[in-house]
């Protein structure tokens, strides 16, 4: 038995929801995810799902207070967030706003090479995406970060 299972990264969100199936649609619609598996939970929930997203894998869950499953609703709010590098962050981050996302930083050129973008899903989470669009060396980097305003 390998103790890493195969097709599995070594780090995974578990992502918690109230109303898991209307997110796995929001994120195969916006992110592109494939959804790998689903297991049913009590009265029709979702005990557990399995989302691809290229190489990486989410898991995620209704939320399950019982169980100690809490999603950012019930907890107020999230301090987390989750971070994807997609081939158009301009057309996937606006696919995400037209599907009920709220825009928490609007897209644009960042420092360190990405043209990044950050929203809040209708369920809490809150996604950063990104394109990498130009290579920045370290020392560059710094300078560019120095001159950040406050």
């Amino acid at each position: 038995v390998n103790p890493i299972p195969d097709g599995y990264p070594r780090v995974a969100p578990y992502l918690n929801i109230a109303g898991a199936a209307d997110a796995i649609d929001f994120y195969t619609k916006v992110l592109g995810a494939t959804e790998r598996m689903r297991m049913a939970g009590p009265d029709g929930s979702i005990g557990h799902a399995e989302l691809a997203i290229g190489d990486s894998v989410i898991m995620l869950a209704d939320e399950n207070p019982a169980f100690g499953n809490k999603s950012p609703g019930t907890l107020g709010g999230t301090p987390v967030s989750m971070m994807v590098y997609v081939a158009d962050v301009d057309a996937t981050f606006s696919a995400a706003i037209a599907a009920g996302a709220t825009e928490i930083q609007a897209v644009e050129d960042r420092f360190y090479g990405d043209r990044s973008g950050m929203f809040k899903d209708p369920w809490g989470h809150e996604w950063t995406v990104s394109s990498h669009v130009e290579d920045v060396a370290p020392e560059e980097m710094e300078r560019r970060m120095a001159e950040l305003p406050g």
